[in-house]
């Protein structure tokens, strides 16, 4: 019988090919790489000459790192998931 352990920490990260640890660094960075680019998109609806494409730049840039998981990732997104702060 698998444990709670398993089933709340490991499933999903495992469908991923990915470590607890590993997962948690990249949806932690995947996170506030998001929380980033919705508060330029904030701060560019009160301003709209600021921040103009921060925001779906950020999105188009994330979308194929995010719609790929478990595949081989390219070696420039695997950067971007290495250090994903030099991106934001």
């Amino acid at each position: 019988m698998r444990s709670v352990i398993d089933r709340v920490f490991l499933d999903h990260p495992g469908s991923v090919n990915e470590s607890y640890g590993e997962h948690f660094v990249f949806a932690a960075g995947f996170g506030l790489t998001l929380m980033g680019a919705g508060a330029a998109a904030v701060v560019h609806a009160l301003v709209p000459c600021l921040f103009e494409r921060t925001a779906s730049t950020t999105v188009k840039r994330l979308y194929p790192i995010v719609a790929n998981r478990g595949a081989p990732m390219p070696a420039a997104a695997q950067r971007v998931v290495d250090d994903p702060r030099a991106y934001i």
